[in-house]
């Protein structure tokens, strides 16, 4: 059913009927039946559930210092080995997993936020707000998001707080053009107009009428660009513009093991594809759901 049919509620207020957006059981269901998809929710809930259970799992603390067993090989007591210091990978790698995978969905959740926000604003009002938003977000895409966001943690300087600003600062611009554009070509469909028609205000026709109707695409872009957003963390964790030590993040954990990769090539090995398979996970839970939310491919799902 197209965006632009109305129902009337009892209030006599036009709403757009359901189905812009599938329901939660549709989404489900389509899930459900999509491998690739069922693939990546298995790899992003496997790492979520060990970053939740790393108390639990580790089996050493993660900061501890042993000098006399540095380098030492994967064995019973440490799965896969120290590094240079004698601190237990594995450990390192759980409680990391916190930090990475956090800072990732919180990062890439603010950045979809202001990017809906300041889309909305631009679609919908016009004008100088428009023009204004436009102009910075062409601003913003005319240089490479990571060299932004490192130039903006080099001002502000090295920590996890300031990266995670600093990527939110210089990366909403993407969300807000898909946003605007989706809201230009909602705001004069029938419903709107006739929402207008009933009395209702600019920012109810935007969080009750329209954001319904254009939030499918904005979750999907959230899904797939949590795997970049936790690659770019990492790379810039990486260059030591991230956590500080001894506190364990994969990024940080890949810096520490560059100096050492002939001597204990697991150091780099294991953080790498935690970040590998995470990124993947993640790509492949969003392409199932825009499979599930694309309505050229939803009658496959069924109603």
């Amino acid at each position: 059913m197209t965006a632009g049919k109305v129902v009337e509620r009892a209030g006599g207020v036009p709403d757009p009927v359901p189905g812009v957006v599938p329901g939660r059981r549709v989404v489900l269901r389509g899930l459900l039946r999509d491998r690739t998809a069922m693939i990546g929710i298995v790899i992003v809930s496997s790492f979520v559930l060990a970053a939740v259970l790393a108390p639990l799992l580790a089996p050493h603390d993660p900061n501890a210092v042993d000098v006399l067993r540095k380098f030492a090989p994967p064995s019973a007591k440490f799965p896969l080995g120290t590094d240079h210091l004698g601190r237990d990978v594995l450990s390192r790698l759980l409680y990391g997993a916190r930090l990475s995978i956090g800072t990732a969905v919180v990062a890439t959740f603010g950045v979809s936020l202001l990017g809906l926000f300041l889309g909305m604003l631009a679609g919908y009002l016009g004008g100088l707000v428009d023009t204004v938003i436009s102009r910075v977000v062409d601003v913003l895409l005319a240089f490479p998001s990571f060299l932004l966001a490192l130039a903006v943690t080099g001002i502000l300087g090295p920590g996890l707080g300031n990266l995670m600003l600093a990527v939110v600062a210089v990366s909403w611009a993407g969300y807000a053009r898909i946003v605007r554009g989706s809201v230009l070509a909602e705001r004069e469909k029938p419903y709107v107009e006739a929402a207008r028609a009933t009395g209702s205000s600019g920012w109810r026709i935007l969080w009750r009428h329209l954001l319904r109707n254009i939030v499918g695409p904005v979750v999907v872009l959230t899904t797939l660009d949590m795997g970049a957003m936790l690659l770019g963390i990492s790379a810039l964790s990486f260059l030591g513009l991230g956590v500080k030590p001894p506190t364990s993040e994969w990024g940080a954990m890949l810096s520490e093991g560059r100096n050492y990769l002939g001597q204990a090539p697991s150091m780099m090995l294991f953080p790498g594809a935690a970040i590998f398979l995470i990124a993947l996970g993640f790509n492949l839970f969003g392409d199932g759901l825009r499979d599930v939310l694309d309505p050229r491919t939803r009658r496959s799902v069924g109603p």
